[in-house]
């Protein structure tokens, strides 16, 4: 079992939890994830890690409540625990694969929207505990669903914090917002934007009208995080690709966000499921050729 350390509350629906689970946090990286699962019965649910320590041997994962096994998981308290907690998953970012010297070099910066700020502030962390400089957009639709403002504004260069209906910082979009920096001369080498997916449609149009290239973290269409359940295939530079798999992250100049959104809503439905599988063949379930397809 993996023990609940803590418990808190960011914003309406929005919770932060750091759970025990040493070895997971021995091998943590920014950028990857785990599957947390309540109990026997409970649903499989991959979630971004947020943060890690590894002297302390917790994991920090933040989550919004979406369904029902989100909404399960707000019940827990500090004491509660967790059945399975799997991982690190995924590939890490591949920023911190690069040398720091270069690093270094580069003008970063991240565009988080909502929940999507979670996967980024461990990113923006390590960049800064590695004396890299980087800037921060966030936003939300309102104020009251800001989270981890104090936490990234600790880490960050600069932060730039952004809400749609200009109750707090910027009045606007994380694409008003860089659009407005770079009109005043500020340049980016290299964009990471993580976020809801039409948000991240709509920062990696204009970052290839402005010529920066762009990483996007495609976690939202996670839903087994093997590649066993196909929810999360998705079209990259004309290739299939899974993203709990060959990512998270991928050239978001190069992913197809209208197929990987429509597929999102189809997979909702058993009947769409049954479509695309039709649609798909092998490449439905990751060619693994034993799922049922319409489970």
């Amino acid at each position: 079992m993996y023990p609940i350390i803590k418990k808190e509350k960011l914003a309406d629906k929005i919770y932060l939890m750091d759970v025990k689970a040493e070895r997971v946090a021995k091998s943590a990286k920014p950028g990857q994830f785990v599957i947390v699962k309540i109990d026997e019965e409970g649903e499989r649910i991959p979630l971004t890690i947020c943060d890690y320590d590894e002297k302390a041997g917790t994991v920090t994962i933040v989550f919004q409540t979406v369904g029902a096994s989100t909404e399960r998981m707000a019940y827990l308290e500090e004491g509660d625990a967790f059945q399975d907690f799997v991982g690190p998953l995924g590939c890490p970012s591949d920023l911190i694969e690069e040398d720091i010297e270069e690093l270094k070099k580069k003008k970063i910066v991240f565009i988080a929207g909502g929940v999507g700020t979670a996967p980024v502030y461990p990113q923006v962390k390590w960049l800064h505990e590695h004396g890299v400089d980087c800037d921060v957009i966030m936003g939300s639709k309102t104020k009251d669903l800001l989270i981890l403002v104090e936490e990234m504004r600790k880490v960050a260069t600069n932060l730039y914090v952004t809400t749609d209906d200009g109750t707090y910082g910027f009045h606007g979009m994380g694409t008003n917002q860089l659009q407005e920096l770079w009109d005043k001369g500020v340049r980016y080498d290299h964009c990471v934007a993580i976020g809801p997916m039409i948000m991240m449609k709509f920062v990696c149009k204009l970052t290839k009208e402005l010529g920066i290239p762009t990483i996007v973290s495609m976690n939202p269409i996670m839903v087994d995080g093997t590649g066993m359940c196909g929810a999360c295939r998705l079209m990259v530079g004309g290739e299939v690709k899974f993203a709990c798999v060959d990512g998270p992250e991928f050239d978001g100049h190069q992913v197809d966000f209208d197929q990987a959104m429509k597929r999102q809503l189809q997979y909702k439905t058993e009947e769409g499921r049954a479509m695309l599988k039709l649609q798909e063949g092998d490449t439905h379930h990751g060619g693994c050729g034993q799922c049922g397809g319409d489970k």
